[in-house]
């Protein structure tokens, strides 16, 4: 369980009439999502960084990758706590009040520990759920090779165990007036 804030987890949702209690939910939304933003921190400066991503539910893992040098993996070092996050916005809602303006919108935020790979087969592992995720149409020892002990040297694979997670959304009604997606007006 991850730390907790005033008595609650982290992953607490405050408003909890928008709170998704539906892990099957969570699971897939991490699943598709696009990319997410983790959050690092150092000497007490917090860092975001976007990265494409894939969710392993057997290992009830994140996986990413990137470099084996800079700030990520500097602050995943010295700092294995990290906060994940994926949303998406639905359309935004006017209101003849300012303060009541809103957006609908739906996220996951996943609490754990992050640490480099070090065993290549476990690696190349999270290197092809990326390759599945994002390529799906390409099928491996047909249209690429897949992932090698050469790529690991070049390339680093990150894992973050997930200690706690919320999903959480927030919808208006179908005729909501007014309703609109963000640059349609």
């Amino acid at each position: 369980m991850a730390k907790e804030r005033k008595g609650k987890p982290l992953a607490h949702i405050r408003r909890e009439d928008r709170a998704i209690q539906d892990e099957d939910w969570i699971r897939s939304f991490l699943g598709r999502a696009p990319f997410g933003v983790i959050g690092t921190a150092s000497e007490g400066q917090p860092f975001l960084v976007t990265r494409n991503f894939a969710y392993d539910h057997q290992a009830h893992a994140i996986y990413f990758h990137g470099a084996r040098v800079g700030r990520t993996h500097d602050n995943a070092l010295a700092n294995d706590r990290v906060c994940f996050n994926v949303s998406e916005m639905g359309r935004l809602l006017p209101a003849e009040r300012a303060a009541e303006v809103g957006v609908e919108f739906s996220g996951v935020i996943a609490f754990g520990h992050v640490s480099l790979v070090t065993d290549d087969t476990e690696a190349k592992h999270g290197l092809q759920q990326l390759l599945d995720k994002y390529f799906a149409h390409l099928k491996p020892d047909e249209d690429y090779e897949p992932p090698t002990d050469e790529d690991l040297k070049d390339v680093a694979v990150y894992r973050i165990d997930i200690t706690d997670w919320s999903g959480k959304e927030g919808k208006a009604p179908d005729d909501y007036p007014g309703a609109f997606i963000y640059g349609e007006r």
